[in-house]
């Protein structure tokens, strides 16, 4: 297969700064998940026939992430961290509007029958994903949400990676539902986020959670590749469904 390539990267921000400058402290659970990586899900749809159709798609996906995000608004912000004088850091979210990654691409010759019909995911798959390696502490710097569109030969391939010190996976797929509902021309999704967090402990330790500054300091290491193969299911309803239906990757 060949490799892909880049043809735009961008910044997507929320319409409104309603929520600007708010800050969410992270619980406990979050905190235990900064050193492991993203959560990655991708869409796979039919391609558009005209090349005018796909050039509106990417604007009206672009246009339909900023409104979601509206919503889903500390997606759209950074991680930040204070550093204590007892050498502790602790975390949050800032919501800053700073904006989530949308990258556009292009896979030349691959069709969605290379994807779906082979039992273990092919290695270009993987580079459907945005942000790959990219530890879930390091959204000080880089986006807490980013969304890659990769054309196929003949499909559209929508990959997500979203932090998983922000969200858990239910959060993730109401914002990829909602998102689609947006897109669809809804002005209100059908299930709005909670965005306050509780913790496991009763109070007992209450946020700002302090952790030892060491433990940023010495993760350099931490995030080690899978070893094993991935395979994907592919579920179709009706009786003459087939590899050009939407599938789940």
């Amino acid at each position: 297969m060949e490799n892909i390539r880049l043809l735009s990267t961008s910044m997507v921000q929320a319409t409104t700064d309603k929520v600007k400058d708010v800050r969410i402290e992270l619980t406990q659970c979050d905190l235990k998940l900064l050193l492991v990586g993203a959560i990655q899900k991708g869409l796979l749809f039919i391609k558009p026939k005209s090349l005018e159709d796909q050039n509106s798609l990417i604007h009206h996906l672009k246009t339909s992430l900023s409104r979601t995000l509206d919503f889903f608004n500390p997606l759209a912000g950074r991680l930040a961290t204070v550093e204590h004088d007892d050498n502790t850091v602790s975390f949050f979210i800032d919501c800053n509007n700073a904006g989530a990654q949308f990258v556009h691409a292009a896979a030349d010759g691959v069709t969605m029958a290379d994807i779906l019909h082979p039992v273990y995911v092919p290695p270009i798959v993987h580079s459907f994903f945005p942000l790959n390696g990219v530890l879930n502490y390091e959204a000080v710097s880089k986006p807490l949400l980013a969304v890659q569109v990769t054309e196929l030969a003949d499909g559209i391939f929508v990959g997500c990676t979203m932090n998983h010190a922000a969200v858990d996976g239910t959060s993730f797929w109401n914002f990829f539902n909602s998102w689609s509902e947006i897109h669809r021309g809804l002005d209100q999704i059908s299930n709005t986020p909670v965005l306050e967090r509780w913790s496991l402990l009763n109070g007992s330790i209450s946020p700002p959670i302090r952790l030892p500054l060491s433990i940023i300091n010495n993760c350099s290491d931490a995030f080690i590749p899978s070893p094993f193969a991935r395979t994907s299911f592919s579920f179709y309803q009706g009786k003459n469904c087939d590899a050009q239906s939407q599938s789940q990757c």
